[in-house]
């Protein structure tokens, strides 16, 4: 039994003013601390408790500060960091086969792949963000960049019914997917998934594939669905039905599906996506931009689906941003609903951690603070103009705090951020790489090739 002479050794004790671990939900602990040993959580407890009870190599005092788990984006397409504002104000279509795709043709590679994404992970470190749902070309060269910088990620395998850069052909796409995901197989923070990329670019031959073989190695599926209502019509009059339905026709639409934007749902697709125990990731700002749609988060809610917050690329949002995610998520929910009540902070808070996870297959893991999860941690300073007076931390996280207050962060354990300054990461590197491209991509502009 452990007493003030003689107390359990841990490596970090972080003890904050207050403590919001999600699970369970709503909950707000105050004076609180978080023990971390070996990267997993061993003890959240009252802070003068703790400092009877453990030794830590580290203590870190913030009795201004929250301490949440670590944000999870669900859907983001990261090397598009540098792609940050090349063709803003189109719709999707338009932005997509008549800017962006071309401009893709041109430099993808797996330098601009690596850039993109270290860009990515320094941006999202700096907002609080400690994981995220990947989809793009060269997934191999995205999960060695989240390898090399300590970062949580979930990889997704592209497939994609044209050639590109990464595969030439529906076999290639599939059996460069087995050999990224065999590479990754044991990885401590880089996992995999299939990433067929929408209905409108994917034949009924290759999802069914990827049903099989999600299934076979116990993988998730991460895919755009219902993004727009022309996507709805295109489905319409090339296969009589649907997306969702041909989806679930095809053995797609299960428990495994992390489906991104779902901006056209009937009240008949949201009691499928509950009895089929779908997860939906939320791109709230990047729908408002693209102008695609509206999502029915609140309707999904109260229904039972499990909800889960992503950013989309930064071509089309423009930034990794989950605190304006956030704030957006619950201000949009209460007008499509008509009810101020719709969306509560906690509600929205948990879409960005705890939902975030269980639609990323991580939930045992990550997500929350609790007592044997890895230890993805993130304090937020409370002590600033913008969040004064502070009544309720969870409400302040919501409504008033900009990632702007995140000052400290860990992955697994290991700290990333610093009092707002990166670790092991070389900003002015990154930064200097992000101009290359854009002087690159410039000059593609300029010639008029997209």
């Amino acid at each position: 039994m452990t007493d003030a002479s003689h107390p359990t050794p841990c490596d970090l004790l972080i003890e904050a003013g207050w403590v919001v671990p999600v699970e369970p939900h709503g909950v707000v602990l105050a004076e609180h601390a978080v023990a971390v040993k070996d990267g997993a959580i061993v003890a959240v407890l009252p802070t003068a408790q703790a400092r009877v009870r453990f030794l830590a190599d580290e203590t870190l005092s913030r009795p201004q500060s929250v301490l949440i788990p670590g944000l999870v984006n669900a859907h983001a397409h990261n090397a598009m960091t540098l792609l940050r504002g090349v063709a803003d104000d189109l719709p999707l279509m338009d932005w997509l086969t008549g800017h962006i795709w071309p401009i893709e043709g041109a430099v993808v590679s797996p330098p601009f792949v690596a850039d993109g994404v270290a860009l990515a992970v320094a941006e999202m470190l700096r907002g609080g963000v400690t994981c995220c749902n990947d989809m793009y070309f060269f997934p191999d060269a995205a999960a060695a960049t989240y390898h090399r910088l300590g970062f949580r990620a979930l990889v997704g395998l592209i497939v994609i019914d044209f050639p590109t850069a990464w595969a030439t052909s529906t076999d290639a796409y599939f059996d460069k997917a087995g050999q990224v995901h065999d590479l990754y197989r044991d990885d401590r923070l880089v996992r995999t998934c299939f990433a067929p990329h929408a209905p409108y670019t994917v034949s009924d031959a290759a999802f069914e594939r990827v049903r099989m073989l999600s299934d076979l190695l116990d993988v998730p599926v991460h895919c755009h669905v219902h993004e727009t209502a022309q996507e709805i019509a295109d489905s319409i009059k090339a296969h009589r039905q649907r997306p969702i339905a041909r989806l679930d026709r095809l053995g797609v639409f299960n428990d495994r599906l992390i489906a991104v934007h779902m901006t056209q749902l009937t009240d008949a697709e949201i009691a499928l996506c509950v009895a089929r125990g779908v997860s939906v990731a939320h791109c709230p700002e990047s729908n408002l931009k693209l102008a695609s749609g509206i999502c029915r988060s609140e309707d999904l809610r109260r229904a039972g689906v499990n909800l889960a917050l992503g950013s989309d690329g930064c071509a089309s949002n423009n930034d990794l941003d989950l605190f304006g995610e956030m704030r957006t998520t619950a201000l949009l929910a209460k007008v499509a609903a008509g009810d101020a009540a719709a969306m509560r902070a906690a509600d929205v808070l948990r879409m960005a951690t705890l939902g975030g996870a269980r639609a990323l297959g991580m939930n045992d893991a990550i997500g929350s603070i609790e007592v044997g999860k890895r230890a993805d941690l993130a304090l937020v300073d409370m002590d600033r103009i913008e969040t004064q007076p502070l009544y309720d931390p969870i409400s302040q996280l919501v409504y008033a705090t900009g990632r702007q207050h995140v000052t400290d962060v860990w992955i697994d354990g290991e700290r990333k951020l610093r009092e707002g300054v990166l670790v092991d990461i070389d900003t002015s590197a990154v930064i200097a790489n992000a101009r290359q491209w854009r002087e690159r991509i410039a000059v593609i502009g300029r010639s008029g090739r997209h």
